[in-house]
């Protein structure tokens, strides 16, 4: 996290661990308010990767599971970079600033992908490279989050993974069960605009941003979870992560094949817990009739429940999940309801 940014939070009253907002103060209270209210997150949790030079388009369009030719100054997308077996050592946002393309992800995975993608790079015209000061992110959610930010900015995207860029911000509408938007911009600016929504909206840790995100059915590949699934198995296909007519890049024979050919046995849901001990990523399902050779599932993503327990995000065999009875860990766990995404799956 940048220094004069984190001193600003701060002072602002985060409470920060290992370059983490925890809360403001009222862990609780927050859990509430991002279910109903206006909220405002720092994002520096997520870090940045930047790709610039004359190959950028062509290099990232044979690594990642999206068209990388729809990216643009005014539109992002969802996408993920797989092993050759298909699996996702990652997924992110991919979004355009000035002449760069951007990689939005876990800081907890940045290092890791960073040394990976550049591994192929070969004679590509690029330069990839961690830009995590570059940018400061922040987070815009609620019923009149609309209405908020036009206060401010008066160019605003209206579709889903639309972008514009105005006054020196780029700002990302994302998908959510309330208006939700992503701000980037430099320090002093989002330092500003900070002050100006700080007046309606509550300020909020890292964990409200993620309750979002499983609220919003949108899934976040950590270290736990790398290579744990194939992009369909957490919903990418659905939530428009994947394209199936883009031709060749890594694990994409084994994704197209899984589409066309294959049948899906697993697939994500988002699921109560009902336990107040931790719930964290990658922890195994059960149920006690499960058929399945490869077990019943296991968490994607995890945040505390302010009515009780956790909401998540889990993997789960599909049978298995219609079946119900499902369980953490073992047979004798917390019980586990699943509850229905604010999209489809066919």
């Amino acid at each position: 996290m940048k220094p004069a940014w984190l001193d600003f939070l701060k002072d602002a009253g985060a409470e920060i661990e290992n370059n983490k907002v925890v809360s403001f103060g009222n862990l609780e209270r927050e859990h509430r308010m991002v279910h109903t209210g206006l909220v405002i997150c720092d994002l520096s949790h997520h870090g940045l990767i930047s790709i610039d030079g004359e190959d950028t388009a062509d290099f990232l369009q044979g690594q990642l599971t999206n068209d990388v030719r729809d990216v643009s100054l005014q539109h992002s997308q969802l996408s993920a970079y797989c092993t050759h077996k298909g699996r996702m050592l990652a997924n992110f946002r991919v979004f355009k600033r000035d002449d760069s393309y951007f990689l939005s992800l876990p800081q907890s995975l940045l290092e890791s992908i960073l040394k990976r993608i550049s591994m192929f790079i070969l004679m590509a015209k690029v330069t990839i490279k961690d830009n995590n000061d570059a940018l400061i992110k922040i987070g815009l959610s609620g019923p009149k989050a609309d209405e908020q930010l036009s206060n401010i900015i008066s160019d605003l995207p209206t579709e889903t993974d639309d972008v514009t860029q105005s006054n020196g911000y780029t700002i990302i509408k994302c998908a959510g069960t309330l208006p939700r938007y992503e701000i980037m911009g430099e320090l002093e600016a989002i330092k500003k605009i900070w002050g100006q929504l700080d007046v309606n909206a509550a300020p909020a840790g890292a964990d409200a941003w993620e309750t979002l995100d499983i609220m919003a059915g949108i899934p976040t590949i950590t270290p736990e979870t790398s290579e744990a699934f194939v992009p369909q198995m957490t919903n990418m296909h659905v939530i428009n992560g994947v394209n199936f007519q883009k031709g060749c890049y890594t694990g994409q024979e084994v994704v197209a094949r899984m589409q066309y050919l294959g049948k899906l046995k697993r697939r994500m849901f988002r699921i109560n817990i009902e336990s107040d001990n931790a719930v964290i990523a990658g922890d195994k399902l059960f149920a006690k009739d499960s058929t399945s050779g490869q077990g019943t599932g296991q968490i994607v993503n995890s945040q505390v429940d302010p009515d009780g327990g956790h909401i998540a995000l889990a993997v789960i065999d599909i049978a298995d999940a219609e079946a119900g009875s499902l369980q953490l860990h073992d047979e004798n766990g917390p019980a586990i309801t699943v509850h229905s995404l604010p999209y489809s799956v066919e």
